[in-house]
């Protein structure tokens, strides 16, 4: 039985960077040493090379603005796409007595707004989220570039999984702040029936009550869901990357056809965003009954609402972020392959640390 278990505990892509040095290394000692001409050299210098292959520098700054492009379209698109389902994840959060389930809400609302009231709050939600993935993108890229530099070559291979996570959580911290105003008004339309129908009947009302505070009280929730959300995200979907080209796809990277390389994008996106559904849920139950009520603190929603009521809807965020994160990571992937970004491959151990090693003669 055990037996079973040791390999999976040492695949697993979140454990200590020197119980995986040992693992690498020992894969590395059964292969010959590749020629030095054509193995691998540094990642970032790899990525950076302009040539005809690319349009831009690996980090210059229309590679970053064409990034949060990427991030504006990802985000944006997909959360519009899926704000019925919001709808009614948002209605069963702040109202489960009336709204049982995904069906019994759908089939509610429907009941109440007709077909059209699906689609409250469509125009804070694609504004609000564009900006959301236009930092979110955009900055994490920014940030892991900036942190992989100041840790150094082995070390950013070493510690990748806590670089991912450190560059993510910073660009989602200033992600939330562009986020919010636009958060609270859509809860605030898709949950309180009668307040708002627009975006621009909802604003005004919102600043005459509680002025610029009703726009920005959700922003510290915000962060306790989206960081360890978008902490989830990244390292995830890029260990996931990173394993499914090792472990799965039966031929490298390089040898893969763009069509291919998207493919292991979408599935790794979705794997990334089940997990993130999980880890952020009860941050984003207070968020939404925060945002319905006037005067309440983050600390008493929580207190109300308990251990089981953080919980409720958890199904239907699992299907929304799942599918949510998927799309976004193939959206954001598509963009890159369409401008001729530099899309670095999943990153390989360092020619100087094999050295060290004795790995290359």
């Amino acid at each position: 039985m055990f037996s079973s278990i040791v390999p999976l505990v040492r695949l697993n892509p979140f454990h200590a960077p020197h119980l995986q040095l040992q693992q690498e290394s020992v894969g590395l000692r059964k292969r010959p040493a590749e020629p030095v001409e054509l193995s691998c050299t540094r990642r970032t210098l790899a990525a950076a090379s302009v040539d005809e292959e690319y349009s831009c520098e690996y980090g210059s700054l229309k590679f970053y603005a064409l990034c949060g492009f990427g991030g504006v379209l990802s985000c944006g698109l997909t959360h519009t796409a899926v704000v019925p389902l919001d709808l009614v994840k948002c209605r069963i959060q702040v109202d489960p007595q009336k709204y049982k389930s995904i069906f019994n809400g759908f089939s509610v609302t429907v009941k109440e707004d007709g077909v059209r009231g699906l689609a409250k709050g469509w125009a804070p939600t694609f504004i609000g989220y564009s900006m959301q993935g236009l930092c979110k993108f955009g900055f994490y890229e920014i940030f892991k570039i900036f942190y992989g530099n100041m840790l150094g070559e082995e070390n950013a291979y070493l510690w990748r999984t806590s670089l991912y996570l450190a560059a993510s959580a910073s660009a989602e911290f200033f992600a939330d702040i562009a986020l919010a105003p636009m958060e609270a008004a859509k809860v605030r339309i898709q949950t309180q029936p009668g307040y708002a129908n627009t975006l621009r009947q909802a604003a005004p009302k919102m600043y005459a009550e509680e002025g610029i505070w009703a726009f920005y009280k959700g922003v510290a929730p915000l962060w306790m869901r989206q960081i360890p959300y978008t902490m989830m995200k990244f390292a995830c979907f890029e260990r996931t990357v990173e394993a499914l080209y090792k472990y799965v796809v039966p031929k490298p990277r390089s040898e893969c056809s763009k069509a291919e390389q998207l493919v292991v994008t979408f599935i790794a996106g979705y794997i990334a965003g089940v997990f993130c559904a999980i880890v952020s849920h009860p941050a984003d139950s207070v968020v939404s009954v925060l945002n319905k009520e006037k005067g309440s603190s983050a600390l008493e929603v929580l207190k109300r609402l308990g251990l089981k009521g953080v919980w409720k809807g958890l199904f239907a965020r699992i299907i929304m972020i799942g599918t949510l994160t998927a799309l976004q990571w193939f959206i954001y992937d598509s963009v890159k392959v369409y401008f001729r970004l530099p899309r670095p491959p999943p990153p390989d151990m360092p020619e100087s640390l094999k050295k060290k090693l004795g790995l290359t003669e």
